[in-house]
C-alpha cells in the first residue's frame, strides 16, 4: 500500500470518526477551518523547509512525484505543494481532526473540564461556561 493510499484512508477514517463515531461534527464548524488554515500555514513552512532543503527525502515508489535526491523538488507540482508532499497534508489533516475530535468528545464527557493547576474560586468562575 502506498503512502498516498494510506493518507487517503487516514482522512476518510478521521472524517468518519468525527461525523459518525464521536459525533462531534467539527468539520461543520467555521472555527475548525479557520484554525486548520493556521495549522496548515505552519505545516507548509516546516515541511517545505525540511523537504525543500532535502533534509527529509521520500521514496518515490510510495508517494506521488519523482525522485529528487539529486536536486530540489518543485515548489508546486509533481505531487507537492510548497515543496511538501501532498500525502503529508493528508496525514496532517487527519491527525489534527482526530486529535481535536477526541478532545471535544472527552470534554463533553466531563473529563477535566476545569483547569487543575489553579482551582481557586475566581478561576472556577471564569471557566464555569465549560460545565
Amino acid at each position: 500500500m502506498s503512502y498516498t493510499q494510506i493518507g487517503i484512508l487516514a482522512v476518510l477514517f478521521a472524517v468518519f470518526l468525527d461525523l459518525f463515531i464521536l459525533k462531534t461534527r467539527i468539520l461543520r464548524k467555521p472555527v475548525w477551518w479557520i484554525s486548520y488554515l493556521i495549522v496548515v500555514f505552519f505545516q507548509f513552512i516546516t515541511n517545505g523547509t525540511l523537504t525543500g532543503f532535502a533534509i527529509v527525502q521520500y521514496d518515490p515508489k510510495f508517494n506521488l512525484g519523482e525522485n529528487f535526491y539529486s536536486n530540489t523538488p518543485p515548489l508546486i507540482g509533481d505531487g507537492r505543494l510548497f515543496f511538501a508532499p501532498v500525502e503529508d497534508l493528508l496525514f496532517g489533516f487527519s491527525m489534527c481532526l482526530s486529535a481535536i475530535g477526541l478532545w471535544v468528545y472527552f470534554g463533553r464527557k466531563g473529563i477535566q473540564n476545569l483547569p487543575i493547576s489553579n482551582t481557586s474560586q475566581k478561576m472556577r468562575e471564569r471557566f464555569k461556561f465549560l460545565r
